[in-house]
C-alpha cells in the first residue's frame, strides 16, 4: 500500500518515533538510488525546498524543482492528470500548496508517495524537525510540556499533532478568534497528549512549559490582514518576560522566517535559550528521516 504524508496523523506514535530514528542516521542507505522526487511548488521557500532538496539527494535521489507557473494546477492541467504523469516518472511527489485538497486530490490517484511540504491546513514536516529538535535539547518528550504562542494555524496544528503523538501536554495561547475549535482540542487530546489547554492569556499558557513556539502573525496569503492581526496579537511577542514566566530551562523555537519584534522579540530570538536555527537545521535530517522511512530502510 502506498503511504502518503498529508498530515501528522498519517502516522501513528510508534511511527513517528521510527521516523524521528531514520532521522539520526549518520550514513543514510540510497533508497532513491537512480530516481526522481518532483518538488512542486506554488509558494516560495528557503528552508523547505534547501532541506528536501538534500534530503533527496543524500539518499540517493534526483530532486527536480517545478516552479508554479511550469505547471500551472487546474489552468493547464488538472491536478490529476499532473500527478498520474509525475507518478511514472518519479519514485515520489511532494508539494507546497495554499488549498491541502489540492493534495487530497494528488494522493487519490498517485501511484507513489505524495509529501505535504506546506498546505493551509498543516505543516508536517515543520513538526518532524520540531519534535526532532525538542527531543535533542530534552530528551525523551513523554511528560514534558509544549506551548505555542499566537494564531492556530497550520504550523500550530501540525506541532500539536506531533507532541500529542509523543506524549506531550499541549498548551495553546491565542486570541479570541484565532483560537483552536473546542473538538480540536479533544482530537488533539486523543491522539496521546496527558492534556491539552487553551488559554487566552499567553502568560498562563507558556508558565512552567519545557518549550515555547510561536510563528509570524500573518502568514503568506493573509497580507490583506495584517493590520487587523497587529493589533489583535499586540500583547503576544513573546518577550524575555514571557520566557521568565516557562520553565528555567525552556527553549524557544520559531519555524522561520521571524519578523523581530512582532511575534518574538529580538532579545529571545537571538538569545540563549532560543534554539531557531537548530531547528531549522534539522528540517534536512527530518525530511531524510522520512524519506528513508517512506522508501524502505531498514526499520
Amino acid at each position: 500500500m502506498t503511504r502518503h504524508f498529508l498530515d501528522v496523523t498519517d502516522l501513528d506514535g510508534h511511527e513517528l518515533r521510527a521516523v524521528l530514528a531514520q532521522a539520526t542516521v549518520a550514513d543514510p542507505p540510497l533508497v532513491l538510488h537512480r530516481r526522481g522526487v518532483a518538488l512542486l511548488f506554488q509558494k516560495p521557500s528557503n528552508r523547505t525546498r534547501h532541506s528536501m532538496e538534500m534530503a533527496v539527494v543524500q539518499v540517493g535521489g534526483h530532486p527536480v524543482y517545478v516552479r508554479p507557473e511550469e505547471i500551472d494546477l487546474d489552468v493547464r492541467e488538472t491536478v490529476e492528470d499532473v500527478t498520474r504523469i509525475l507518478a511514472g516518472y518519479h519514485a515520489g511527489l511532494a508539494a507546497r500548496v495554499f488549498d491541502h485538497d489540492v493534495l487530497v486530490r494528488m494522493a487519490a490517484v498517485s501511484a507513489v508517495p505524495v509529501i505535504n511540504l506546506l498546505s493551509d491546513r498543516s505543516h508536517p514536516m515543520q513538526a518532524l524537525a520540531d519534535v526532532l529538535t525538542m527531543g535533542e535539547v530534552m530528551g525523551d518528550l513523554a511528560g514534558r510540556t509544549v506551548a505555542y504562542v499566537g494564531d492556530y494555524n497550520n504550523v500550530a496544528r501540525s506541532l500539536a499533532e506531533a507532541s500529542a503523538l509523543l506524549g506531550m501536554h499541549v498548551r495553546i495561547g491565542s486570541p479570541r478568534g484565532y483560537e483552536p475549535p473546542a473538538d480540536e482540542l479533544d482530537r488533539i487530546a486523543a491522539l496521546g497528549a496527558p492534556t491539552v489547554v487553551h488559554s487566552f492569556d499567553p502568560f498562563e499558557a507558556v508558565k512552567g512549559a519545557d518549550a515555547v513556539h510561536t510563528d509570524v502573525w500573518t502568514s503568506m496569503g493573509q497580507e490583506a490582514e495584517d493590520a487587523v492581526r497587529r493589533s489583535v496579537f499586540a500583547g503576544y511577542t513573546v518577550t524575555e518576560e514571557m520566557m521568565a514566566a516557562a520553565a528555567p530551562d525552556a527553549g524557544f523555537y520559531h519555524c522561520l522566517p521571524a519578523h523581530r519584534d512582532d511575534e518574538v522579540s529580538a532579545a529571545v530570538i537571538d538569545g540563549p535559550q532560543s534554539q531557531v536555527f537548530r531547528q531549522g537545521h534539522n528540517r534536512l535530517h527530518a525530511a531524510r528521516g522520512l524519506l528513508l522511512w517512506l522508501y524502505g530502510a531498514p526499520r
